[in-house]
């Protein structure tokens, strides 16, 4: 479960803006559905979703219940120089997920 997968172009050199595609795995569950047995499934969203790039943090959310399961962000960076990407997110039963990925920034110029 909790899986988190980020897309961006391949090839990205700096002063480039940059959008980023960021797919979290999560049930969103509302807290309205039932299961099987006919007992409301317990409320589970996600509370806050942060992304930092190096120091500064890019994008910031706090979903509510009308999401979807396993949603689907999107954002755009103003790419600078190479630099780790950090997402972490918590959610209502307090699981909390991170996951990191070097976003690699070419020099202005490069061919």
């Amino acid at each position: 479960m909790n899986l988190i997968r980020m897309q961006w172009p391949e090839r990205i050199t700096a002063g480039e803006v940059v959008k980023v595609r960021l797919l979290v795995q999560h049930p969103m569950d509302t807290g309205y559905l039932q299961d099987l047995l006919g007992k409301l499934v317990p409320r589970n969203v996600i509370r806050l979703l942060t992304c930092t790039l190096g120091t500064q943090e890019v994008f910031r959310v706090e979903p509510s219940s009308g999401i979807a399961a396993n949603p689907l962000f999107e954002f755009f960076v103003l790419a600078s120089e190479t630099a780790e990407l950090r997402v972490e997110w918590v959610d209502d039963r307090g699981h909390h997920g991170e996951f990191r990925q070097t976003m690699v920034v070419l020099p202005a110029g490069t061919p």
